[in-house]
């Protein structure tokens, strides 16, 4: 496994919170981007959904960034099933 070149399982992903954590951590890793917050997280048969906002492109002003949310799955112990990107924002726009 790319993951784990020694064919060690992950250890399992410990709740909502370790969800968050390892799903932030395999996307910035597939994607070079900064991890900017969780926005949701929540149990599926296989393991973990997890939305991730990431900053695609930073601009200065901060407020300027574009910004996007990922949705990761994450299996039982935490390896990456898939993910998408699911939106596309600047950093100060807001939904209505």
């Amino acid at each position: 496994m790319a993951d784990h070149p020694d064919k060690r399982r992950p250890a399992p992903v410990k709740g909502p919170v370790g969800a968050a954590r390892r799903a932030g951590h395999r996307l910035a890793a597939l994607t070079g981007h900064t991890v900017d917050g969780v926005s949701a997280v929540s149990p599926i048969d296989k393991g973990w959904r997890v939305r991730v906002d990431v900053v695609e492109v930073p601009r200065i002003p901060d407020t300027t960034s574009l910004m996007a949310t990922y949705e990761v799955d994450l299996d039982r112990d935490g390896r990456l099933l898939q993910y998408e990107r699911v939106r596309r924002y600047r950093r100060c726009a807001t939904d209505d």
